[in-house]
């Protein structure tokens, strides 16, 4: 109780120096990354993931990593590359490029595969098809992809990857490290990510990051998964 009340009086504070939208957030014109707007309003995930974290998620969190990433590469090589391409060659480059160019790239990502509750819309066609194939229902593949998130241990995010002979597969990497990266074990394209990062839902689940998970199925973007499948 005490460590939460700490965290909720520190993030407390904190939302109250917030712009007003995410577009308010200045950003230097010739800065190689920059954040990316949400495709939905802050409160729009609601009751999932509350309104003051997706704020302190976004205009906090994700912006650190931009700034962060920016500082790391300015006057090298990696500022001329894509954010894909640097993580590819991630292992030739600092911690400080690995950490953020990975978060940067994961959040991201994530934004876009969430959608608010009332657009929800279940998978359908070659991806259901796939995933029920592969896992043997829908239901079974959430269970072996909340299982891997339960089991990753401290901060570290959970994915449905295609790996290279086309088939599906679930796996978790530690930290803001991807599929994408080669200095990952299991490396494929991601399709679904969900972030194990406490900053992504403590302030309404707390430690219980099984109800996190369960609550992340009621706001999949599931046609955006369906377009990453497709191409």
């Amino acid at each position: 109780m005490l460590r939460f009340a700490l965290a909720l009086s520190l993030l407390t504070g904190l939302i109250s120096t917030y712009p007003a939208t995410a577009a308010e957030i200045k950003q230097p014109a010739t800065a190689a990354h920059t954040l990316p707007a949400l495709p939905y309003a802050y409160e729009a995930l609601n009751p999932a993931i509350d309104t003051e974290t997706m704020q302190i998620h976004h205009q906090k969190h994700h912006q650190a990593y931009v700034n962060n990433l920016n500082q790391a590469i300015a006057g090298t090589h990696a500022a001329h590359l894509s954010l894909e391409a640097l993580l590819a060659e991630v292992s030739k480059w600092p911690d400080a490029v690995r950490n953020n160019a990975g978060g940067h790239w994961n959040h991201s990502f994530f934004w876009q595969s969430l959608t608010p509750p009332a657009s929800y819309k279940a998978p359908q066609g070659e991806l259901k098809a796939a995933i029920e194939k592969q896992f043997g229902s829908l239901e079974k593949f959430q269970q072996q992809f909340d299982a891997a998130g339960l089991k990753r241990f401290g901060s570290g995010w959970v994915w449905l990857i295609r790996k290279n002979d086309g088939t599906l597969a679930i796996t978790s990497t530690p930290n803001q490290d991807n599929p994408l990266m080669d200095v990952v074990t299991e490396k494929g394209t991601p399709l679904l990510g969900c972030d194990l990062w406490e900053h992504a839902y403590y302030l309404r689940y707390q430690n219980r990051r099984g109800d996190y998970l369960k609550a992340f199925w009621q706001i999949v973007n599931w046609p955006q998964v369906e377009a990453r499948f497709a191409k």
